[in-house]
């Protein structure tokens, strides 16, 4: 990463499972455009797959079906070494078996200005987090009013 530390947005990382191994690219087109958008880069990025044994494998970012075509060219090299081989033993406790994840560390860009901002300011972040969507609807749902 070339920016200065006032220059970076906040970094998120994500473990997306995907059950059965049940793959099918759909998702790599939408990454790709947060990319090119200039939405987030790319830190890290690794595939995990747990054997039905439960044996965890470490997948090349480059040849996830194992075919030996290049499937993700684009995202080669994508580490920084910020994931260790711990943090994906990690992943590979949490996976089913006949499971396999995408673990993606990546800047988001967009919210660079406003966090540079906020360090300019003597702000600091304290604490993050997310809701999953799963509760947030439950949560309105038991909120609504019965029409």
């Amino acid at each position: 990463m070339t920016e200065t530390l006032e220059e970076i947005g906040p970094i998120d990382y994500l473990v997306l499972e995907f059950p059965g191994n049940q793959f099918n690219g759909d998702v790599l087109p939408r990454l790709l455009d947060l990319v090119e958008g200039g939405l987030i880069k790319i830190i890290d990025l690794m595939f995990v797959r747990k054997d039905v044994d439960g044996e965890v494998v470490i997948l090349s970012v480059s040849d996830l079906d194992g075919d030996g075509e290049l499937d993700l060219g684009v995202f080669e090299g994508a580490s920084s070494g910020l994931l260790g081989e711990d943090d994906l033993d990690d992943v590979g406790g949490v996976l089913e078996a006949g499971s396999s994840a995408a673990v993606l560390i990546y800047e988001n860009v967009w919210a660079a200005p406003f966090a540079a901002a906020v360090r300019a300011s003597g702000g600091q972040l304290v604490s993050t987090g997310r809701i999953p969507l799963e509760e947030l609807l439950e949560t309105l749902d038991e909120t609504e009013p019965d029409a």
